[in-house]
């Protein structure tokens, strides 16, 4: 299977200081935030791709940055072999910005209310110059609409219909790949399920690849093919689905199962996660787990521990075996 997407060495930092004229008055250095450290991965073509983690662990920033909307402060993304942030071929370049599309977590914020769902659904072509007679209606039809809901506007629908409005936009410009950040999260459980089966049925009829972001394992499960963990914007653990449920190596991944709440986990005893994420500000020094991780040594809080590859898992913890 052909890599799709390859995220290499993905660094992220943001300048979160106060204004200079502060920082002068208060002898205070610039605060800089590292949202997104040295992450490595591949997205194979036709696959779902997912990254989990708390609040906080850098997935929607790497959602941001695969599709354009932010740019990377170091390493490369690159898109069947085109990088956005770096490519200087204007034409190859908006090619694959229209391969490349977004849902985004909550569907009526990144709705136009002023627009009828017809003009949300084709803008993406028609800033493209390409042709959108009854293109709207055809998309709507496919994400189980109707075709007569084009002269609605986004206050007339649901919260799942409108996520529905999200995906047939997204569909518009015959994307590759698109990037789904929490899209079901907002909704209710019953329509969640009913929009992640409408995205594993697009997927399979269209032959789309998904980079899917969530913080809800149980969705995940549904989805992915491929999972990786994010904690404090670095990539801890990354295997196959089944592995990763089966057999998890890392001790921040076996945290988040442990806190998912189960179908069989009534009346079951576990002890609750321990600590908050560190402030991004000024994280940890080696392991940037260990100060919440019951098997940390002094190598843990010294060195900080590489990718490295143990069976078909790809794990960063120097106590993995």
């Amino acid at each position: 299977m052909s890599t799709l997407v390859s995220v290499r060495g993905l660094t992220r930092v943001f300048d979160v200081s106060k204004p200079w004229l502060n920082r002068v008055l208060e002898r205070q250095p610039k605060a800089l935030l590292t949202a997104v450290s040295d992450v490595s991965f591949e997205v194979a073509e036709n696959s779902v791709y997912a990254l989990v983690g708390e609040s906080g662990s850098g997935k929607s920033t790497i959602g941001k940055i695969v599709v354009g909307l932010l740019r990377p402060s170091g390493g490369q993304v690159e898109i069947a072999g085109v990088d956005l942030a770096t490519e200087t071929d204007g034409a190859r370049t908006a090619s694959m910005r229209a391969e490349v599309q977004m849902i985004f977590q909550d569907p009526y914020a990144s709705l136009n209310p002023r627009w009828r769902v017809r003009d949300i659904v084709n803008e993406p072509v028609r800033a493209r110059g390409g042709e959108t007679a009854g293109l709207a209606e055809r998309l709507l039809e496919q994400v189980g609409l109707a075709a007569e809901d084009a002269d609605r506007f986004p206050h007339e629908f649901s919260g799942g219909q409108r996520q529905r409005i999200c995906i047939a936009r997204a569909l518009a410009s015959g994307p590759r790949l698109i990037v789904c950040d929490e899209p079901t999260s907002a909704l209710d459980v019953s329509v969640q399920a009913q929009v992640l089966n409408l995205m594993s049925d697009l997927r399979e009829d269209l032959g789309l690849t998904y980079l899917f972001i969530s913080h809800d394992l149980t969705v995940v499960q549904h989805m992915a093919d491929t999972i990786g963990v994010l904690y404090l914007g670095r990539l801890v653990e990354e295997a196959p689905r089944d592995r990763l449920f089966e057999a998890p190596k890392h001790p921040y991944t076996r945290m988040l199962f442990d806190a998912a709440p189960r179908m069989d986990g009534f009346g079951r005893e576990i002890d609750p996660p321990k600590g908050e994420i560190p402030d991004p500000i000024n994280p940890p020094s080696g392991c940037a787990f260990h100060p919440r991780c019951p098997l940390a040594t002094e190598r843990c809080k010294r060195e900080r521990p590489e990718m490295r590859t143990l069976g078909a898992t790809r794990v960063a913890c120097h106590l993995a075996e």
